[in-house]
């Protein structure tokens, strides 16, 4: 594996799990208030956008990225209008 790609795929698991935490906190509270309704469907339609963007490019680490990322910014969004 090329050292470009192990780099995407460390950027993108920083990143990705980064988030790991909210949805977690999110899970456990029960609590959306201070979560922003607006700024995560904005991240949202910009991941998508990035996995379409990876899917054409047929790179893997942001496929891989993007779409886990999807996955847990759905579940916050679900969280927040569940919750909220």
């Amino acid at each position: 594996m090329e050292i470009i790609t192990l780099i995407g795929m460390l950027a993108g698991l920083l990143t990705t799990g980064a988030l790991i935490p909210q949805v977690l906190q999110t899970w456990r509270e029960k609590k959306t208030k201070d979560i922003s309704l607006w700024m995560y469907i904005l991240f949202f339609i910009g991941v998508l956008l990035w996995l379409i963007y990876g899917i054409f490019l047929a790179n893997l680490p942001i496929i891989i990225a993007n779409a886990v990322t999807l996955v847990l910014a759905s579940v916050i969004l679900y969280f927040k209008i569940s919750y909220g």
